[in-house]
């Protein structure tokens, strides 16, 4: 019945029917014969309906066009085949470990381990027995949070241990390179830097021939 009466009475309103806020006056003594006054809002509040589906598309071309990820393989060379079997000494054999490098066996020089990650890059310095000598990472370079898993943060560890490892008498390295991540490459160009010589480098990340299965693809 009240929605008919204001139909009713007011035709030519030009204020959405949203933004009327409705008061019921009586009489001065209270009487039971209402009246009714249209009063306009200030505090209308409004419904928007499409504000979810924009962020939700922002969302899916934040994605889409965002960076992959950096797993320091960018710029690593392939050999083929039949071009590594013509030369002899891209991949070790039987007398490699008797090779002599500045007055060393092969099997005696020092080794540069590099445990790469996603979030940090360790490297250690370690004879031929396995006993560590040196030890750096990005943390302790300074990097703090997501700055330990760039690139520029695994360079600079490089450099500090490589000069650390020319002033206790190591020249000539061996490197070992474990995981994946941005300070993968970056790491041995700091090495490169400080004049160190690397013999050989070696590639020991694990590869599972029956993988977890992955993780379901994230909802947007």
């Amino acid at each position: 019945m009240l929605k008919q009466f204001i139909n009713s009475t007011i035709v030519k309103s030009t204020v959405p029917f949203s933004n009327l806020l409705i008061s019921r006056v009586g009489t001065a003594q209270g009487g039971a014969s209402p009246n009714i006054c249209l009063v306009e809002s200030s505090c209308s509040r409004s419904f928007h309906s499409s504000a979810p589906r924009s962020k939700e598309k922002d969302r899916k071309y934040y994605v889409q066009t965002s960076l992959p990820r950096d797993e320091g393989t960018e710029g690593e060379r392939s050999i083929g085949i039949d071009r590594a079997h013509r030369r002899k000494d891209i991949f070790p054999d039987e007398n490699t470990p008797d090779l002599i490098f500045d007055g060393l066996k092969f099997k005696n020089l020092p080794i540069m381990n590099i445990r790469v990650t996603k979030n940090n890059t360790i490297l250690s310095l370690s004879d031929a027995k396995g006993v560590v000598k040196l030890l750096r990472s990005c943390g302790m370079e300074g990097f703090k949070n997501a700055r330990k898993g760039t690139n520029i943060a695994a360079q600079a560890a490089g450099i500090t241990i490589g000069k650390k490892a020319l002033e206790i008498g190591v020249s000539s390295v061996r490197i070992n390179v474990r995981g994946l991540g941005p300070g993968r490459l970056a790491s041995i160009k700091g090495l490169e830097m400080t004049g160190l010589n690397i013999v050989s480098i070696t590639d020991s990340t694990r590869c599972s021939e029956t993988p977890p299965r992955p993780r379901k693809q994230r909802k947007i």
